[in-house]
């Protein structure tokens, strides 16, 4: 409400002096009405329709004293006039014929206005009149608390309030009334009850509650029953046809409301009364269909969206929480306000679905955390019922379609904004996702395939869950990645069991082909999970698990070559014990190709991130390594592969106790790894792995104190590039020393001594399909060249053509060491080996057996070949190459 915004003098006889020349303003105008009313030909209507307004109104005094009631009613009556002026030319023109089709249709015929349309000027003087009908006639008479005080208004206002007293209680109640009345009468019009409530609203509805509802003593009763019953009909009306978020907050100004709406700062606290009058009539609100979009837009509307919009979201939020007090039940309440929380998750516009969003996130958050049993009947189910529907749907074989497009793109999209927006991880809250986590899986591997827009918040969605999950100790289970798999793992064993069944080769191979992208699409995840410990956690756990089978390997095999007496046996029987097999057998081969498949995907920084994760990668690998060795012919001794893989390992811890950095906690970390150290350095047939795994004992036992010279010598063959591992694991700034060319063969595990076996055998073994086995073989003739080995010298251009032709390997191992190879080659005789280097760097690769497809790639590594034989022979034979 706006008033004229005149300075005001300070102290007492400024004031009162103010006050005498408001009151003689008053007086005056109102003379100078009455006087122009008498004289004035033109005004003979406004004349007429004045005295027929007064001697209808019974509340009108003509010899009262008080000035400003004098005023007050001679306003009321020119209101009433006009409201009867304005009523009866809107009745003859509505009675008017309209005017031809034909006049209509003619572009320079405007159509006629009503006449109760008034002009921008017209608006203004009524906009005044209402202005002192209300300052001088309803704020006066409101009770302290009721409404917001004039002098919290404006400086004009403070003086009015001052001059104005609401006098004896009934009389002020009386007048009350009639103002009341008058400002209603007006709001039958439509075009005055605009003026009447954008303005004064919170006025009107603070004098019908007060007339309605104020306690008072039966001898100080202003109203009659009947009255009282009229002004509470006549708000109820009121607060049915007005905008609802405007009514919500007029009530909740009149309330006093709750302080962190910030709409009540700097009210006075209101009559008890009057707050137990606006919290129900606020509730019926709340309660209506469309009540809780009323609430957050009385409370939101015209913000934007900064910081003190957000904290109000807050708050609707836990109001919206609160169960009031005038509910039937918290069940009827909850079961009513839940569904519009979840409507307000689908709003469109910008701005309004950020503050509209932030409010139903909110309240559902605080709702699971408060009110968990009604969050999850009334909220959670609701809102994932369609993916709990395509759970239920893939149960079934013959099953129609679960659910709509538009309802699950829905869906997902709230469960983002819930769940990942949110950003509250609770227990309910993860129970509830994780009964459906499985369809947003495999709903995220679908779109994987496709364009679609549910990609990106069903990865959202799947990363946030696995990013809440907190576990720790070495008996951490990934639940989602536990589920994710036994629902590959049980589809991939029904197959193998049900291989009997008519089936096409080309449906074996879809449904295969799936689980196997189902298995990349995981990994994507998992790749997306660069600062959490939870893929290397995953990555252990499965390894352990193979261990537990390795372990479990012999007596299974035993009991299969095991003829069973299927005379004394029941089909069932006979039938339970073959599909046992093939279901264990099933079951490994899926935690194979797990393992091999977040091998290949993923980077060793992301799968062993800690120290700790790479000691419990080095106890599985041992502990697999101890299996079959008390045994004189265990499975596993001899293996060439397996030897190589302990040797690489075991090096790698070496690498570790290497560092500069190695910490008590992590000598406490290791101390895990001395039993399987132990049984190696007792029971392993490997001379070299024996004194290797006493010295890496030995080193962990004693925290560092005992160190063998040979230790730097064994983190050389941790793995094929050993430095990058242990920078990352020990952060050391410094690279690990590298494996001496003479100390290769050791790391053979249990083949001969490379000298001791003639240069034609490891020139064939250079040549084995065995990745491994060629590999070594490449070293060994890299050392043989290095050292000029005699008969290396006399079939140089075989190792050189042998070289060339590992070049093209596919493998890293393999092609790396024939760089080498070469490398050391040139160094020992650049003049000839250089020119046939130089010549397939630019003309590509000149063997027979080439691949041309391949060639830049072939050529990419003669050129690294080059780099290094410039390095290594200097300056002074860099101009032969260039």
């Amino acid at each position: 409400m706006n008033y004229p915004g005149q300075s005001v003098a300070s102290g007492p006889d400024a004031q009162s002096s103010q006050q005498q020349v408001l009151l003689a303003a008053l007086e005056a105008n109102r003379t100078l009405l009455l006087q122009r009313l008498q004289t004035e030909s033109s005004l003979e209507e406004v004349r007429r329709l004045r005295e027929e307004v007064k001697v209808e109104a019974g509340w009108f005094c003509s010899n009262t004293e008080d000035v400003t009631w004098s005023f007050v009613q001679e306003c009321l009556l020119l209101l009433l006039a006009l409201t009867r002026h304005l009523s009866e030319e809107l009745e003859r023109f509505q009675q008017t014929p309209p005017p031809p089709a034909a006049r209509r249709r003619t572009p320079e015929l405007a159509p006629p206005l009503p006449p109760d349309v008034l002009s921008v000027a017209q608006q203004k003087t009524l906009a005044a009149a209402l202005q002192f009908v209300v300052s001088l006639g309803v704020c006066p008479y409101l009770a302290p608390g009721v409404g917001v005080p004039l002098g919290r208004r404006s400086t004009f206002g403070a003086l009015v309030e001052k001059l104005v007293r609401g006098g004896a209680e009934p009389a002020g109640g009386r007048r009350l009334l009639t103002t009341t009345n008058v400002l209603l009468q007006l709001a039958e019009l439509s075009t005055l009850a605009t003026l009447v409530f954008t303005r004064h609203l919170g006025d009107v509805m603070a004098a019908l509650c007060q007339l309605g509802y104020q306690p008072h003593r039966e001898e100080q009763r202003p109203l009659t029953a009947e009255e009282c019953r009229l002004c509470k009909e006549a708000l109820r009306n009121l607060l049915g046809k007005v905008y609802q978020p405007i009514i919500i907050k007029e009530l909740l100004i009149l309330q006093g409301g709750p302080k962190q709406v910030e709409i009540t700062a700097g009210l006075g606290s209101a009559p008890a009364w009057l707050r137990r009058l606006c919290g129900q009539l606020l509730s019926e609100r709340l309660m209506q269909p469309n009540g809780v979009q009323a609430v957050v837009r009385a409370v939101l509307e015209g913000g934007t969206g900064g910081d003190s919009d957000w904290r109000k979201c807050d708050a609707v939020a836990r109001i919206l929480v609160a169960c009031p007090q005038q509910s039937t039940s918290a069940d009827a309440y909850f079961r009513n306000i839940c569904p519009q929380i979840l409507e307000l998750l689908h709003f469109k516009d910008k701005l309004t679905a950020q503050q509209f969003q932030r409010v139903a996130t909110r309240a559902a958050l605080s709702m699971v955390q408060e009110r968990s049993s009604f969050a999850q009947q009334f909220l959670l189910r609701p809102l994932l019922a369609a993916l709990q529907r395509c759970t239920t749907a893939s149960n079934q074989e013959d099953s129609q379609v679960a659910v709509e497009e538009s309802e699950l793109t829905r869906c997902v999209e709230d469960v983002y904004k819930v769940w990942v927006v949110g950003n509250s991880p609770s227990v309910s809250l993860l129970e509830a996702l994780e009964e459906v986590l499985p369809v947003v899986f495999t709903l995220f591997c679908f779109t994987k395939k496709n364009v679609s827009h549910l990609r990106a918040p069903c990865q959202e969605i799947l990363v946030w869950y696995l990013r809440t999950q907190k576990r720790g100790g070495g008996g951490f289970s990934l639940h989602a990645g536990q589920r994710w798999r036994s629902q590959t793992g049980l589809q991939r064993k029904q197959q193998v069991i049900k291989l009997s069944a008519h089936i096409s080769d080309d449906e074996l191979y879809e449904k295969l082909s799936g689980e196997q992208w189902r298995l990349e699409c995981l990994m994507q995840i998992l790749s997306e999970l660069k600062d959490s410990d939870l893929p290397g956690d995953f990555f252990l756990e499965l390894l352990q698990e193979l261990t537990s089978w390795a372990a479990a390997a012999d007596d299974e095999e035993k009991e299969d070559e095991e003829q069973p007496d299927v005379a004394a046996m029941t089909l069932l029987e006979v039938e339970q014990q073959l599909l046992g097999g093939a279901e264990r057998r099933a079951q490994r081969l899926v935690l194979l190709q797990v393992l091999a498949v977040m091998v290949e995907s993923l980077q060793h920084t992301e799968l062993l991130r800690r120290t700790s994760q790479v000691v419990d990668f080095m106890v599985t690998l041992l502990q697999r390594a101890c299996v079959g060795l008390d045994q004189a012919s265990g499975p596993r001794v001899g293996n060439p592969v397996e030897s190589q893989t302990l040797s690489m390992g075991m090096g790698l811890v070496a690498t570790m106790l290497s560092g500069p950095q190695v910490s008590a906690d992590d000598y406490s970390s290791m101390s895990k790894l001395l039993p399987a150290l132990q049984t190696l350095s007792q029971q392993h047939p490997d001379v070299f792995i024996q004194e290797l795994a006493s010295n890496l004992r030995g080193v962990i036992a004693t925290h560092g104190a005992y160190r063998p010279e040979n230790l730097n010598t064994a983190a050389g063959s941790s793995s094929r590039n050993p430095e990058s591992t242990a920078n990352h694991i020990n952060g050391a700034k410094t690279p690990v020393s590298k494996l001496p060319a003479s100390s290769a063969g050791s790391t053979r595990g249990s083949t001969s001594d490379p000298p001791n076996k003639p240069l034609s055998d490891w020139l064939l073994e250079a040549c084995d399909p065995d990745v491994p086995t060629r590999a070594f073989a490449l070293r060994v003739l890299n050392q043989k060249v290095h050292h000029r080995d005699p008969e290396a010298v006399q079939n140089q251009e075989k190792v050189l053509m042998l070289f060339l032709e590992n070049l093209e390997h596919e493998d890293s191992f393999v092609y790396l060491s024939a760089i080498q190879g070469l490398a050391a080659l040139a160094d020992s005789y650049p003049d000839r080996i250089l020119e046939r280097l130089l010549k397939d760097f630019q003309a590509g690769p000149s063997l027979p057996s080439s691949d041309r497809q391949r060639c830049l790639e072939t050529r990419l590594k003669l050129g690294e070949v080059l780099m290094r034989a410039s390095r290594a022979m200097g300056e002074q034979h860099v101009s032969v190459i260039t």
